[in-house]
């Protein structure tokens, strides 16, 4: 999808300093999300949401260098956004066209078409989209698309102070992540890899406009190994719908020409 918009997120460059989901909440005027002891370290805001379109993990795992000293650890800060498929399932469930692709081919839900259905939450593979208890509408990263038509960029990478988080061209942001890739290899961080960066990358989404620099597991940061789009197996369900029901009908005949000739017999 050359020519789109879109975030490559460098999370060997993130500090935990959560500038990005202050920039985010108060461009888009987002409401708070409570200051209580969540249990997950110093992040008081959990997951994305309604109401949190950028959140910042904060991830402690067991130092590799250190194996024998009891309690050493080390973080991994993760700046997580909408992913923006190329292949969107909540777009593509929305019965309502609420949900619909932009000109900087970043997905955007239209607050006053949603009805609140819940379609797209259960067809997100991230776990990203959700409704507001208030209005009972659904809401996500916007990719300040307001900001985008105005030619800025958005809140969260203009506030970004090591620059985690880049905007660009996608074709542009690929290419300069890839090199990333590599001069961290020359470097000695052999487990840097790029996580969505192409379809080949993750064909259950044919990629995504939002990917990241991972130096562990998916699953580290939370992140699903091998998203699909629910849509996409739509297909595969029917024809195998239809092969199961054509083998019954024929156990079925096969039950009444047989069954038939043993009650003669």
């Amino acid at each position: 999808m050359s020519g789109g918009k879109g975030f490559f997120t460098d999370t060997t460059l993130c500090i935990g300093c959560k500038a990005c989901e202050v920039a985010c909440k108060q461009w888009n005027q987002l409401p708070e999300d409570g200051f209580l002891f969540t249990g997950m370290s110093y992040d008081n805001t959990a997951h994305l949401g309604a109401s949190t379109w950028r959140h910042v993990a904060f991830v402690e795992r067991p130092m590799a260098l250190h194996p024998d000293q009891d309690g050493a650890f080390s973080w991994l800060f993760s700046s997580d956004v909408c992913k923006h498929c190329a292949r969107a399932g909540c777009l593509e469930s929305c019965p309502t066209g609420a949900i619909i692709r932009t000109e900087f081919e970043t997905v955007y839900v239209q607050p006053d078409i949603c009805n609140g259905c819940g379609y797209c939450i259960v067809n997100c593979p991230f776990g990203v989209i959700d409704r507001r208890e208030e209005d009972g509408r659904a809401w996500k990263c916007t990719l300040c698309y307001d900001r985008l038509k105005e030619d800025l960029i958005p809140a969260c990478a203009k506030a970004c102070p090591t620059e985690s988080i880049q905007f660009g061209d996608l074709d542009q942001l690929r290419a300069h992540a890839e090199e990333r890739v590599e001069k961290l290899h020359e470097q000695g961080l052999k487990d840097a890899y790029l996580y969505g960066a192409r379809k080949e990358d993750q064909p259950g989404t044919e990629g995504l406009n939002a990917f990241f620099l991972l130096v562990d597991q998916p699953e580290v940061y939370n992140l699903p190994p091998d998203p699909v789009v629910p849509t996409k197996k739509v297909k595969a369900a029917w024809l195998s719908m239809a092969a199961t029901a054509a083998g019954m009908a024929l156990v079925t005949v096969a039950s009444i020409l047989f069954g038939g000739k043993g009650d003669r017999s």
